[in-house]
């Protein structure tokens, strides 16, 4: 009888857990090694006060088909929170006290017709900006992401070809595109904003649909994931640092496996007492961030890499502890203020179950294109958001802050500027058995919890077909068990 084939997956995040999930479930013997005490990557928690707090504030939307497969295989779906129908008010300073904020709010219309009744009321564009708005998003609907010219361009000249002022594209266009693609809004790249509006907001009409975690990320990722991984048989080693991965090119089937993974002396022991630090492997995913991934790659699997050169886009995180509420919605969006997205953050964290505590509100602001805030001492961030969370929400300006700290995540995605799509890589590399994954590679999605979720779905598939054996993961079938219909973007 053959012996599964064992494959090494280098790296916890959503990629990585991914990958192993996928493979273990198609009978490979999988390891996982991730070099912090913890799964999850930077989708993780921390205690500080008592309180428990995520690195970043993390959103999925219904049309999110592989994410939430994932979800649904870590059985942690209930403790998520996804509108019935897609609604997000939007504050802006100076609001009149007597006149409602505006609000998008999608319709039981098909789309994209679902969007067009909240389009045609929006406030804060004038009747024209409205007008030209619909007929640059269906001008939009006819572009090919996957056409190179249209990765070439920037979002925000091509959207001011087509009648789109600088104040309709701040007012919002920029709601979407910001938040999910990690970079102003003008210097977007066009393709990978037409992939999140065509799919999100002109596609079904429940695409759009905004979830959010219940829990904390740690447990709605990390610790869901270490239980299921245990479940399934697949050995995870936490704490490992993998210092390199080493080939043998001519090793025969049968006779030894062609990789070795080459580990830091860590206090996990090996199976079966076998020297730790050494992993021979069948097959290695590689599911670390870019420039991690340059230094762990073969020579022989290399090539280019041009993905060296995708960059890095941070995001800063505000958060604001208050003695009392002074929001009544679970998150809102904001123009014309510093705060772009701001979520309440008070049950997550265990605010709400705090006596000492009791009866104030977490808020938590999502900065994202952080690149002038993201070196700012927190002094000087609480001097831009407390005044910035009081102009939009009335009752900020008589509550008490009593405490305030900031997170950053200097390389939270890759620069997704005109051209990046050219130098994202495959999962495949030249080296038959090793496999990139990450939302940084090419998945056709943004840099997103889905597009990681995606990459560790192709680096199983193509695996699988380097290991010879079918090539039955996708993400369609991944998800396909939770969301058999309309759920797949």
């Amino acid at each position: 009888m053959t012996a599964p084939r064992r494959v090494v997956v280098v790296g916890g995040g959503l990629a990585g857990i991914t990958a192993a999930i996928a493979l273990r479930e198609t009978g490979h013997d999988v390891v996982l090694l991730e070099t912090k005490p913890w799964l999850g990557g930077a989708t993780c928690s921390f205690t500080r006060d008592g309180l428990i707090v995520d690195t970043g504030q993390h959103i999925f939307l219904r049309c999110c088909a592989a994410y939430r497969g994932l979800l649904d295989r870590l059985g942690v779906t209930g403790s998520t929170r996804l509108q019935d129908r897609f609604d997000v008010t939007v504050l802006r300073p100076g609001q009149p006290a007597d006149r409602p904020p505006a609000r998008l709010r999608r319709t039981v219309l098909p789309g994209p017709l679902h969007m067009s009744s909240s389009l045609a009321r929006y406030s804060l564009l004038s009747i024209a900006e409205r007008a030209q708005t619909t007929r640059a998003a269906l001008a939009m609907k006819r572009l090919d992401p996957a056409d190179p010219a249209v990765d070439g361009q920037r979002l925000g000249d091509w959207l001011a070809a087509r009648g789109q002022s600088e104040h309709a594209r701040r007012a919002l266009w920029d709601l979407f595109t910001v938040s999910a693609l990690n970079v102003a809004g003008d210097d977007a790249n066009l393709a990978l904003a037409a992939t999140v509006v065509q799919t999100a907001l002109l596609g079904s009409r429940d695409a759009a649909d905004i979830g959010v975690p219940a829990i904390p990320l740690g447990d709605l990722h990390g610790q869901a994931a270490l239980a299921h991984l245990g479940r399934l048989g697949a050995e995870v080693r936490l704490g490992a640092k993998v210092l390199a991965i080493e080939t043998a090119p001519d090793s025969l089937p049968g006779i030894g496996r062609p990789f070795t993974v080459r580990l830091g002396r860590h206090a996990d022991p090996g199976t079966n007492g076998a020297d730790s630090t050494l992993i021979e492997a069948d097959g290695v995913v590689i599911a670390v961030p870019p420039e991690q991934a340059a230094r762990l790659v073969p020579a022989a699997a290399a090539g280019q890499a041009r993905w060296r050169e995708l960059g890095t886009s941070p995001i800063v995180n505000v958060h604001v502890i208050y003695d009392r509420p002074v929001m009544d919605l679970p998150f809102a969006a904001a123009v014309d203020s510093p705060v772009q997205w701001v979520f309440d953050r008070t049950k997550p964290s265990g605010l709400a179950q705090d006596p000492a505590r009791a009866g104030g509100q977490y808020l938590a602001v999502s900065v994202s294109a952080a690149d002038g805030q993201v070196d700012l001492p927190a002094a000087r961030l609480r001097e831009i958001y407390e005044p910035a969370l009081a102009e939009l929400l009335p009752a900020a300006r008589t509550a008490r802050v009593t405490d305030f700290f900031v997170t950053r995540e200097r390389r939270a995605t890759f620069r997704q500027v005109p051209g990046c799509e050219g130098l994202r890589p495959p999962a495949a590399t030249a080296l038959p058995g090793l496999v990139l994954a990450g939302a940084w590679t090419n998945t056709g999605w943004p840099d997103t919890m889905e597009g990681a979720v995606r990459s560790g779905l192709n680096a199983a598939r193509e695996l699988r077909r380097a290991l010879g054996a079918p090539a039955r993961v996708t993400a369609a079938s991944f998800a396909a068990e939770s969301h058999p219909a309309g759920a797949d973007a």
